[in-house]
């Protein structure tokens, strides 16, 4: 069975009028699912009153903590010294979640110890994947 870190986190969700708003969220990495990360928003945040769950390259995370990163839906970059924002679009809106950049740190050190960033391929069959993807052809 694939290892899976789980870790509970504060953020602030930035509001329309700029105010910050305490969230808990939670972060996590699985080894079956390397170069991925997710962040889960409680019910309470989400417009249809669902929890919220967006899935994004880790590799997006760890650059965004040190310069903008992202192209698509998902946006990372630093904030001051000691924070980062997540900017998630959706096609109901946006949102912009700010975190302190030592928990992001921490958790990313802590799934690099789960699958090192070397080893986010190692256990990738191409062959099956691409059969797979392509329903057998």
């Amino acid at each position: 069975m694939p290892v899976t870190l789980k870790q509970s986190a504060r953020a602030r969700l930035v509001t329309p009028e700029g105010r910050e708003r305490p969230i808990p969220v939670t972060l996590r990495y699985t080894a079956a699912d390397p170069f991925a990360v997710q962040v889960t928003f409680p019910p309470e945040v989400s417009l249809d009153g669902a929890e919220v769950h967006w899935v994004f390259a880790r590799r997006l995370l760890e650059e965004g903590l040190n310069a903008p990163a992202g192209t698509g839906d998902v946006h990372v970059w630093p904030c001051g010294r000691a924070r980062t924002v997540l900017e998630f679009h959706a096609p109901d809106g946006l949102a912009l979640v700010q975190f302190d950049r030592a928990v992001l740190r921490r958790f990313l050190s802590r799934s690099y110890a789960v699958v090192g960033p070397d080893g986010e391929g190692a256990g990738l069959d191409l062959d099956r994947e691409l059969t797979e993807l392509l329903g057998g052809v």
